[in-house]
């Protein structure tokens, strides 16, 4: 059946703007930037993970009508449409520290979690991006009980 994800969208407001965020602070690579005329097809990549792109979307034709598309930008600048993605680091304190030295603005410092070490941000447009430094070895549900009851 299927073997993998390649692409995924997330909308953005300007690409211009993305990219500056995206490949300048959090070290993306512009994989795809093509004018088809109606649209702009552009697509980023981390060098790791050159495979796996993220489509930034302007919220509009072809693929919703104007009304849509407005409902969208409300949705995206309130942080409503869920997370662009959630990014894996073998350091995430590291990782924190490197991207606000570069002006990267924080929504939650590195905690300890049951599934590692993560922290949070918002891209320019309000979508929630998170940081994870993965936990070694099996996470249980026990794992998140513990941690709501201040374990």
């Amino acid at each position: 059946m299927f073997t993998g994800i390649s692409h995924h969208s997330v909308y953005v407001l300007d690409q211009e703007e993305a990219l500056a965020f995206y490949c300048g602070k959090l070290g993306f690579e512009v994989s795809a930037d093509v004018d088809l005329g109606f649209m702009r097809w552009l697509t980023i990549a981390l060098p790791a993970q050159p495979d796996r792109h993220i489509m930034l979307e302007v919220p509009g034709p072809p693929f919703v009508d104007d009304a849509t598309a407005a409902q969208l930008r409300d949705l995206l600048t309130k942080g409503a449409l869920g997370a662009a993605a959630i990014l894996t680091t073998d350091d995430c304190r590291a990782t924190y520290e490197d991207l606000r030295a570069k002006g990267v603005e924080f929504t939650e410092e590195p905690t300890e979690r049951p599934y590692g070490i993560d922290c949070a941000l918002r891209d320019p447009f309000g979508n929630p991006v998170r940081i994870t430094q993965p936990a070694t070895g099996p996470v249980s549900a026990e794992d998140f009980a513990q941690e709501g009851a201040g374990a």
